[in-house]
């Protein structure tokens, strides 16, 4: 019984823990329902998938499903995100513990109610139970603004002279940006809440990309609209911060990135919000605020790069490194760099294809077929969130001390498998500028296989690094005894 409380209380009383927890579920959760869409459905895997768990899939629920899927799935990330925050920013202990305690029940009842309302039946007791542990969400976000509430005296930055970006008075910059984060996060959130609030009231379940070509969206679907939009977009904000934490990110870089990114995130939430009266203007608005923000990650990747330059120098005793040193040095640790490296990459797969998609918009998407355009959507956030869960992944496994060859072949593999995944995506929402519908099967059949290819071997990544702590567990002293013991419980 002593090793089944020690074991339980490294699972919900340490950030590790908790953390892996989390990890587990969702990972569990994208293997499963990964193989009802896609090829693997059209090879008849989701067939066996749905007679093995008794699913109660009605073709005229989908959208519902998915919606449910889709929070389920988010309430998640940003509980992992919540218990990766709580780690790293300086608070009272009793706060950490109640934010991690309400989280962690609010995204469980999310995310274990939720998939039952949603593919095994429809007891709405479980609907309502899966609207609790949202509700506890929001609560557990409330806790946390209040805990990084930048004002406080105690987290001031002290020495005039400091790296880290603060006013003149000494308010920590970085904290007030994560506090931003915070508090537009749960601003944005009553967006889909408002909209969900009035279902059954003259308001039915639709997939955003399904309105594209809609120039008369209802009131309700446009605050949708803005609500998805600003939530992934928040993720990401967030994941900067903690990878810009990760890095010891300071600096003039970290002075200029600090107040763009409080800038970039309340604008982008307020053009997000604009959707609703005036959904013409508010792109324009959310334009502004999406370069800031992306100015931030720019001098984050910069900073990022070249201490991890220094850093590996340093570690060899190098004092004047040729050109080649310097580039071996930044690939030395694949799962450091890999974090800044997918914020990279995420511009080419998201922003420019984004960017591209708005400027030629009456030129050439509307010329095309409906189901292109909405693909391309489609494809646009997925790509984008499944890009921030691996930077996360990677944070995670750096938190969990991975070291040696394992951390080597654990980051190389997850880059090269997801961006070979997202890559062959972004062509295939992009072929129809390139290769005519007539022609386009081999192209697609190729494409299909790659994604697959690279979104299966990050599973498979992901599984052999769970194993391997699930292994650890039965360990009397493994490394779970370890990190239990750096708890102050």
């Amino acid at each position: 019984m002593k090793a089944i409380t020690k074991r339980f209380q490294y699972f919900f009383l340490s950030t590790k823990g908790l953390a892996l927890v989390a990890i587990a579920l969702l990972s569990l959760v994208t293997a499963i329902w990964g193989t009802l869409s896609g090829p693997l459905a059209e090879m008849g895997i989701n067939d066996i998938t749905v007679r093995v768990l008794g699913m109660d899939l009605v073709p005229a629920e989908r959208e519902g499903r998915l919606i449910m899927l889709y929070h389920s799935i988010a309430m998640t990330v940003v509980a992992i995100q919540v218990y990766f925050i709580t780690g790293i920013m300086a608070m009272k202990k009793h706060e950490r513990a109640t934010i991690n305690a309400t989280v962690t029940v609010g995204y469980m009842f999310a995310l274990i109610f939720g998939m039952l309302f949603g593919y095994f039946g429809h007891n709405w007791i479980y609907h309502g139970l899966f609207i609790a542990g949202q509700t506890l969400m929001y609560f557990g976000g409330i806790l946390l603004a209040a805990a990084l509430w930048p004002w406080k005296k105690e987290y001031y930055i002290q020495d005039p002279k400091s790296e880290y970006a603060h006013t003149k008075g000494g308010m920590d910059l970085e904290r007030a940006a994560f506090f931003a984060m915070a508090v537009t996060t749960l601003g944005s959130a009553l967006l889909g809440a408002i909209a969900g609030a009035n279902f059954g009231n003259g308001f039915v379940t639709f997939l955003a990309e399904d309105t594209v070509r809609d120039p008369n969206k209802a009131v309700l679907a446009r605050a949708v609209i803005g609500h998805l939009h600003i939530m992934v977009a928040l993720t990401g904000v967030a994941i900067t911060l903690i990878v810009g934490k990760w890095y010891d990110f300071k600096g003039i870089l970290h002075k200029i990135a600090m107040p763009s990114m409080i800038f970039g995130s309340i604008i982008l939430a307020l053009g997000c919000a604009l959707m609703i009266p005036a959904q013409y203007y508010a792109h324009l608005i959310i334009y502004v605020g999406s370069t800031f923000v992306l100015v931030a990650g720019l001098l984050l990747v910069i900073y990022g790069w070249g201490r991890l330059v220094r850093d590996r120098l340093a570690e060899q005793g190098i004092e004047k490194a040729s050109f080649g040193q310097k580039f071996k040095a930044l690939f030395h640790d694949p799962v450091k760099w890999g974090a800044t490296w997918q914020m990279v990459y995420m511009n080419f797969c998201v922003t420019f294809v984004g960017l591209f998609m708005a400027a030629k918009l009456d030129d050439i998407i509307r010329r095309l077929p409906l189901r292109e355009e909405r693909i391309t959507l489609t494809g646009h956030w997925h790509v984008l969130a499944a890009i921030i869960a691996t930077i996360m992944l990677l944070y995670f496994v750096d938190l969990m001390g991975l070291k040696g060859k394992a951390r080597k072949w654990f980051g190389w593999l997850v880059i090269i498998s997801s961006d070979l995944a997202f890559g062959a995506a972004t062509i295939f929402a992009l072929k129809r500028l390139f290769v005519s519908e007539s022609d386009q099967q081999p192209l697609v059949d190729t494409l299909d296989l790659l994604t697959e290819i690279g979104l299966g071997l990050l599973l498979i990544v992901i599984a052999a690094f769970l194993v391997w702590r699930l292994i650890d567990l039965f360990k009397k002293n493994g490394r779970w005894a370890k990190e239990l013991s750096e708890v102050d419980l």
